[in-house]
């Protein structure tokens, strides 16, 4: 299934008024070379929904998580001490260390990073993930469709993380693993605030997209129960 053919499907299944979803890869090439990006980059990430290209580089990347979890830099030092003394989110910032270490970032040789939505795409060859910013009937489709051919407990899971390291990080190991896993994101309450508060993000490898893509006709998503979410979804009923 094409980039294209996605998109019919997608709107067929979700509604014209659901977020585009959006692709990254790592590359030679930047898409927007003149992307000014804020310290958190989430609110830039989501932009790219509503037609933004978008380039990360190790440059306008200023946050120090950002960094490590775009795979631009190892861990600053001072991260640890951050994530436990200042915002609180672990006990001790040796969990934070552990934590990190545990999760096998491989630093990028490429120096761009793009992201675009997918209606942008001509193919699918070099993309990562697949990136969706959803309500939760959104989410509910999506996780019936991640359901629908894996019986496995972590089929969609959802792991401590900031919101760039649930976007770009897991998605990216798991793609390089030739992994099945989807996750579930955007439970980062500092990046909160930069996307609509009805959304999580849904990121999908493109190991495991490329066998969903497959399923997509069959699945619940264009049966009964799931037509009457779509109707909620598209404002038809309440």
């Amino acid at each position: 299934m094409t980039p294209r053919e996605f998109i019919e499907k997608f709107r067929e299944a979700f509604s014209e008024s659901a977020p585009m979803p959006i692709a990254f890869w790592y590359g030679d090439t930047a898409v927007n070379p003149e992307s000014r990006v804020p310290r958190c980059m989430i609110g830039a990430i989501r932009k790219v929904c509503d037609g933004n290209l978008l380039t990360l580089t190790a440059e306008n990347v200023q946050c120090g998580g950002g960094g490590l979890y775009t795979a631009f830099r190892p861990m600053f030092e001072g991260v640890p001490i951050f994530v436990s003394k200042t915002e609180h989110y672990k006990e001790t910032p040796e969990q934070v260390k552990e934590y990190v270490d545990s999760l096998d970032i491989e630093i990028t040789t490429k120096p761009y990073l793009n992201f675009v939505s997918i209606d942008k795409l001509d193919g699918w060859e070099g993309v990562e993930a697949v990136v969706f910013f959803a309500t939760p009937d959104i989410l509910s489709g999506l996780c019936t469709w991640a359901f629908y051919d894996n019986d496995a407990e972590d089929a969609v899971v959802t792991k401590f993380a900031s919101g760039c390291a649930a976007v770009v990080s897991f998605a990216t190991t798991e793609n390089r693993n030739g992994g099945r896993r989807c996750f579930l994101g955007m439970l980062d309450p500092s990046a909160r605030p930069l996307v609509p508060k009805n959304e999580l993000s849904f990121a999908i490898p493109m190991s495991r997209f490329r066998e969903m893509l497959r399923t997509m006709p069959n699945s619940a998503l264009f049966e009964h129960a799931f037509s009457v979410v779509r109707k909620r979804i598209n404002g038809e009923i309440k």
